[in-house]
């Protein structure tokens, strides 16, 4: 530990003195912790690498309210054979019992096996049905989560844990890695006009410095609120009156060095100076050419809003920002399950395609990781409820899929499966700990090294550690 990290004034001296043994030992740890982030905070760009990557980057494309697996990328033709005769669970079989008045519930879409690869693909994917972008995914179909509850899956999904307060992981790769651009935060987020269940608690940096957390753009208006300085105030003002509330915030630090967030603070003050330099330029669109406007769907009515998110994605990752994540609501389909992710996967399929496509054609798929989730699965079961057109399915945490492409994985491939009904996980069956491993393992990090010392120990991603998924690795 620093000395100067542990000088105290009389006063705080005194305080810890008259306290107890349990306060003093609390008054040490957040000088420890405070060294820790002093620390890291003077390292530019953050840690170096823990091992090589295969990634730089990360697209996170959230399909919030739990896409269903069979509706997707893991047909069930067992299931259509099984159409709405009465269900029977799999702990019930033996004694033949059945569970309330639940039917199986067959898939109102066709599947067909596309590109070269021959990868099965819902009939509403028309533009990733291409062979080049099929060609490119690899569908991950072993994942389970631990809760069907919206809020703690949503959590468990970003930041690992499912009470909310943790990291997410864009915070957590902002912190490992920082940003490849000094002029950009490391972290950004897209939503929706309304946020997904538990708001930016999904986003949060949690007990990290907050110089980690996301920055959200807004979905309509400015991007970023005060992004432009009134017409009377020049930069030379601007930087000015940072200088002085750095020197002032400077000397508080010095009578309070327990007091580190003020410091993320002043780092954040300061980046939001230097965005203003170059974000107006990048998430002005205006520029693009018709092409690339039609090929996102910009000019159509279903994809524009979603296609202008991919195609904002792209630009980030292409100017160092390390981890984007797009929200996309709408995909939680109790009832009117046809109508309802029919219409969803429209708004996304271009859009996706695009992205995978754009990326690829400027060299930069093979260092971006795009993954494709949402919180969990659906169940193979229903009531049915208002005639067999208004079906839908409810959460299952034990069977879910999500793709990857790019960044290291492999190309046209499943790994893993469920059962013949699609209620459960039965091969290569991993929980979402395991694909956060994966996932830093692919850009360079160790869940077991990236640590932050917090609440008496040292915490991770994964909470407690986890494994590295191989079979989806390159």
């Amino acid at each position: 530990m620093n000395g100067s990290e542990t000088e105290l004034n009389r006063r705080n001296f005194m305080y810890g003195l008259g306290a107890s043994l349990g306060s003093v030992a609390l008054t040490g740890m957040m000088g420890e912790e405070a060294s820790a982030a002093r620390l890291l905070s003077e390292q530019d760009g953050g840690q170096k690498p823990h091992h090589a990557a295969k990634a730089k980057s990360v697209i996170m494309l959230f399909m919030e309210g739990a896409p269903s697996h069979i509706e997707t990328f893991d047909p069930k033709p067992k299931l259509n054979e099984l159409h709405l005769k009465k269900f029977v669970s799999s702990n019930e079989k033996f004694s033949g019992m059945t569970r309330g008045n639940r039917f199986y519930v067959g898939s109102p879409y066709k599947f067909r096996k596309v590109g070269k690869s021959g990868i099965e693909m819902c009939e509403h994917f028309t533009h990733m049905a291409d062979a080049d972008v099929a060609d490119e995914l690899c569908i991950y179909r072993g994942c389970q989560a631990e809760s069907v509850n919206h809020p703690a899956a949503l959590f468990h999904m970003n930041t690992g844990s499912r009470f909310g307060g943790n990291p997410a992981i864009g915070s957590w790769v902002n912190y490992g890695l920082g940003s490849a651009n000094k002029n950009l935060p490391g972290y950004v987020v897209m939503t929706e006009f309304a946020a997904p269940q538990g708001g930016s608690g999904n986003w949060s940096s949690g007990f990290l410095p907050s110089k980690y957390q996301a920055t959200r753009l807004r979905s309509s208006g400015s991007p970023i609120l005060d992004l432009n300085p009134p017409a009377w105030k020049t930069r030379d003002h601007q930087r000015l009156n940072l200088d002085m509330l750095s020197e002032l915030n400077r000397e508080s630090m010095k009578n309070h060095p327990q007091h580190r967030e003020l410091e993320s603070r002043m780092d954040n003050y300061e980046l939001a100076f230097r965005m203003q330099m170059e974000v107006p330029d990048l998430v002005d669109l205006s520029r693009e050419s018709e092409s690339t406007i039609e090929q996102y769907g910009l000019n159509r009515e279903a994809t524009a809003e979603f296609g202008k998110k991919c195609l904002m994605a792209r630009r980030l990752v292409e100017k160092g920002v390390r981890f984007v994540q797009i929200f996309s609501g709408g995909w939680d389909s109790h009832d009117f399950i046809e109508r309802a992710h029919k219409k969803r996967i429209q708004s996304v399929d271009q859009p996706i395609a695009a992205l995978i496509k754009d990326l690829k054609a400027r060299g930069m798929l093979d260092d971006t990781l795009v993954v494709w989730t949402g919180e969990f699965g659906r169940t193979p079961d229903n009531t049915v409820r208002g005639g067999e057109t208004a079906i839908g399915r409810d959460h299952n945490a034990q069977a879910m899929n999500m793709f990857f492409a790019g960044g290291g994985v492999k190309k046209g491939v499943a790994v893993g499966a469920t059962d013949e009904i699609g209620g459960q996980a039965v091969e290569v069956v991993h929980p979402i700990r395991d694909v956060h491993c994966t996932l830093l393992d692919l850009l360079g990090l160790d869940d077991n090294k990236l640590t932050y010392f917090h609440g008496g120990r040292y915490k991770q991603l994964s909470q407690f550690g986890g494994e590295v998924i191989n079979e989806i690795i390159g």
